[in-house]
């Protein structure tokens, strides 16, 4: 028992062996040199593994592997893309080209990992747009204010709806100033709804 973690390790002993073999099953996957479980709960925990697993000050310093870059990568708070509509002021038109785009771009984060730097390069590389009427479109471009339309949307029947906008990032990391390597997975972030309202519109003749 290691502050409230339970480990838990099994050795075979095999005839006419002096050494004990350790059973490769019982053994769980590592992340580095030091133990995996304990680990794991001090980096569950946002603490220090070495202080939480009293790992002596001399032992050799573990890889920061990318499964444990992962593992950082979607804990780290991202932003939420603020979704922009045109027409503004939340009121479009039936059977007009709503416009959608948003400005979210690349940004960096570092963060601690077993004594060491990772600095994180994060991008949004696709967004999963929802109009609020059923239609879903993807695409890995965030759209664009008029006049360069992108991503519109034509909404058929006057009421209300509520678009948004989910956007998934990418990252490449390095350690301690290193090189840079890919981040071995995505984090989505979904958007807020937003209140548009379609209405119908009729021509009016006025004086000039």
């Amino acid at each position: 028992m290691i502050d409230g973690a339970v480990q838990i390790r099994t050795v075979m002993h095999c005839s006419g062996s002096e050494e004990p073999v350790a059973d490769p099953a019982a053994v769980p996957p590592r992340d580095s040199d030091w133990d995996a479980v304990c680990v794991r709960t001090a980096l569950d925990l946002d603490l220090d593994p070495r202080e939480f697993c009293d790992i002596p000050t001399d032992a050799a310093q573990p890889e920061v592997t990318p499964g444990l870059v992962l593992r950082a990568f979607q804990r780290i708070p991202l932003p939420e893309a603020q979704l922009m509509i045109q027409p503004p002021r939340g009121r479009t038109l039936v059977n007009f080209e709503t416009n959608f785009y948003t400005e979210q771009g690349e940004f960096t984060r570092t963060v601690p990992l077993l004594g060491r730097q990772v600095e994180l390069r994060i991008w949004p590389a696709s967004f999963r747009w929802r109009f609020g009427d059923g239609d879903v479109r993807e695409t890995s471009s965030p759209g664009s204010a008029y006049p360069d339309l992108e991503i519109t949307h034509s909404y058929r029947r006057r009421g209300r709806v509520a678009p948004s906008v989910d956007t998934t990032y990418a990252a490449e990391f390095r350690v301690d100033g290193g090189p840079w390597r890919e981040v071995a997975g995505t984090v989505t972030i979904p958007g807020s709804p937003q209140s548009l309202r379609v209405v119908t519109a009729r021509p009016v003749l006025v004086g000039g």
